[in-house]
């Protein structure tokens, strides 16, 4: 089997088995024999299957991936992958420590092989306290390394610039949905970053099984996997050319001698920044093992990669950027919301109200007051914004890179006005200031980015700004209407 190393020293197989189908298996509330469903694990490690893909929220897959390694012969061959998925709000120091050691509790370990971090809300400054934290404790060595699951491209790369050790970012990568093969690899591949790909074969759209069949109804699905990509599917531009790419699939695999599962699957594998892909697994009930190991034992010929090259301009590409099916439309999830996954967003910011009804938040920055100054005001329908640099409490976010302090100022814009019970798409008029006239073009495309289809007016001037390392400020104005 195929393997690969992030960070240091975790060597792991390219081909992971993905433990979410646990949840789905328990949904009656029952949960399985985490003695029995341990011994199902066996025959993927004996194979050379030695990584095993959880989360905090996948039923008891950190149970009974802990213990099966503690029962294994040579638990130091097995490496278990997981991850913090907190609730939406105000992160602690103490939670953070507290989520990492009940994911030890659970797996019986000394050591989180890696942890991997999903944040909710960018708008909300704190997913970036909760990685300052991991931090601590990879430092304490409660961890070995730190990824991310669901990040975008622009948050990877601000997390990065904050100097967080990250080594890989989990994220949805298939023939369905190429949004990780554009901006994501660039990144990626500039830091060192590996992508570990999940939903290669679509929960199961992607094999013989559905070649010429039917489009089913959403209700006929059985698997929460099935719901989640059966709205891939329908994105990308419906049954019709997500038929014509099966059919592509099965002529590449019968010329291969493969099946259109490992061809799918593949395909992943060999682009670039791609580190592993994630193999679902229903423990107990099917097991692809075999099929799983070929998948790491050859190569595709180039004509098969431009067969599939082909196909895939034929379908629509998902929107957007990696993972924000969980945070804006469409919601790309099981259930088409987020209603199976968190109850509300709560605010960003607190905010603080006086006798005429005007409104204002505070961001928490040392500057706020010292200068005697709130982040934004409301009167009215209209919000003003100040003057916003890339300070999180005393701390200065993408030191040296115009681009990134740019994202997070807007971040930060976008948290002030989510206070208010606005958004971005409120906004009415930008100005932005630049210390450095070459930086121009980065912010400039970094405002575009985030104002795609809103349009504000907006002007740029270069100015002596206060501080040395701050290289852009950033005031908005918005009406709610």
């Amino acid at each position: 089997m195929e393997t690969i190393t992030l960070g240091k020293d975790l060597r792991i197989s390219r081909v992971l088995t993905g433990l979410w189908q646990i949840a789905d298996m328990e949904r009656d509330g029952t949960d399985l024999n985490p003695d029995t469903t341990a011994k199902a694990m066996e025959p993927y490690a004996a194979a050379g299957l030695t990584t095993f893909d959880m989360a905090d929220h996948y039923g008891s897959a950190e149970i009974i991936a802990g213990r099966f390694k503690n029962k294994h012969p040579q638990p130091d061959s097995i490496q278990l992958l997981t991850k913090w998925v907190p609730e939406p709000g105000k992160v602690t120091r103490t939670t953070v420590r507290e989520a990492v050691q009940r994911a030890l509790d659970r797996m019986q370990a000394q050591r989180i092989d890696l942890m991997q971090f999903h944040a909710w809300n960018y708008a909300d400054p704190n997913w970036l306290d909760a990685l300052f934290w991991l931090q601590e404790l990879k430092s304490e060595g409660l961890i070995r390394e730190i990824g991310l699951t669901n990040f975008d491209t622009v948050h990877l790369e601000m997390a990065l610039a904050a100097g967080i050790s990250i080594v890989s970012n989990q994220v949805c990568y298939s023939l369905l949905d190429q949004r990780a093969a554009g901006d994501m690899t660039r990144v990626c591949e500039k830091y060192g970053v590996k992508i570990l790909a999940f939903g290669t074969i679509a929960g199961g759209f992607l094999t013989e099984k559905w070649l010429g069949q039917p489009e089913p109804a959403m209700d006929d699905l059985e698997t929460w996997s099935q719901m989640k990509y059966k709205r891939f599917i329908d994105t990308a531009g419906g049954w019709e050319p997500y038929q014509q790419l099966l059919q592509t699939l099965s002529a590449v695999a019968a010329n291969t001698g493969h099946s259109m599962a490992a061809v799918a699957s593949r395909y992943m594998l060999e682009q670039p920044a791609v580190g592993g892909v994630i193999i679902g697994a229903r423990l107990g009930k099917s097991q692809h093992v075999a099929e799983n190991v070929r998948l790491g034992s050859f190569q595709l010929p180039q004509e098969a990669r431009q067969q599939i090259q082909s196909a895939l301009q034929q379908l629509q590409p998902i929107p957007g950027d990696c993972g924000d099916e969980y945070r804006k439309p469409p919601f790309l999830t099981a259930s088409g919301d987020l209603s199976h996954h968190l109850e509300n967003i709560p605010p960003p910011y607190g905010k603080t109200t006086d006798p005429d009804g005007t409104e204002r938040v505070f961001t928490g920055t040392v500057w706020e007051p010292m200068a005697g100054y709130c982040r934004a005001i409301k009167h009215g329908n209209r919000i003003l914004v100040s003057g916003t640099t890339a300070t999180h409490i005393d701390r200065l976010i993408g030191a040296g890179d115009a681009a990134v302090q740019t994202h997070f100022v807007l971040d930060k814009i976008e948290g002030a006005l989510q206070s208010l019970g606005a958004s971005l798409k409120d906004v009415v008029r930008t100005r932005i200031f630049i210390k450095n006239i070459h930086d121009w073009e980065a912010v400039t495309r970094a405002h575009g980015k985030r104002f795609s289809g809103i349009f504000p007016t907006n002007t740029l001037v270069r100015a002596e700004l206060i501080g040395e390392d701050y290289l852009v400020e950033i005031e908005a104005e918005a009406i709610i209407r």
